[in-house]
């Protein structure tokens, strides 16, 4: 890990660029393997994220787990997770253009800095503030894109499929199709248990 990284750390932990700031008791930096090949962006912390600390640990984090390690992924060693915005906006809110444009900045140094190979856009909000607001989840989820870069991938947040389970289909061959990008780039002998060899 680059003692910048850890330097990074300290200055999200403490940063007071918007008004999320006032109203949060933590600011989420992120969590996973800061050598990660994948990295998560999601919308922002929750009510559970933001009393733990915590990136995606309510139910939407634990169906997101699930889905990870239907994948064969682990947020230890395959993932690293984080969001547009690192504080939970009130009532949990889409984030506002000031909080985003305040907080893309670390993001963005936290990409460069982990360095994966495919990143995964967690629902609108995430595709929009990363892609450009001429992005719709709804019709471009599944498709990949160049981002940073590097490959990206935009697929439904876990929250709209707790609200809506017809989602979880087309997410599922969302999720196959980053499974076989990660063999074919990463790691040949990656294994899923639910992803036949093709």
């Amino acid at each position: 890990m680059s003692p910048r990284f850890d330097q990074l750390k300290t200055e999200i932990l403490n940063c007071h660029r918007c008004n999320l700031s006032q109203t949060r008791n933590h600011v989420i930096f992120g969590e996973g393997n800061p050598k990660a090949e994948i990295f998560i962006i999601g919308e922002g912390p929750g009510k559970v994220e933001d009393l733990q600390g915590r990136p995606f640990v309510g139910p939407s984090g634990q169906l997101l787990d699930k889905i990870l390690a239907a994948c064969g992924f682990t947020r230890e060693k395959h993932v690293f997770i984080s969001n547009i915005v690192k504080c939970r906006p009130p009532n949990n809110r889409t984030p506002a253009i000031e909080e985003t444009q305040a907080c893309l900045p670390w993001l963005h140094e936290q990409i460069e800095l982990i360095n994966p190979k495919i990143i995964i856009l967690l629902g609108a909000t995430a595709l929009k503030n990363m892609a450009g607001n001429n992005y719709r989840i709804t019709r471009d989820h599944g498709q990949w894109l160049n981002l940073c870069n590097r490959l990206a991938m935009p697929v439904y947040h876990p929250s709209a499929l707790l609200r809506d389970p017809r989602l979880k289909r087309p997410t599922w061959e969302d999720c196959k199709k980053i499974v076989r990008k990660y063999q074919q780039m990463i790691d040949s002998g990656h294994y899923s248990p639910f992803i036949k060899e093709e």
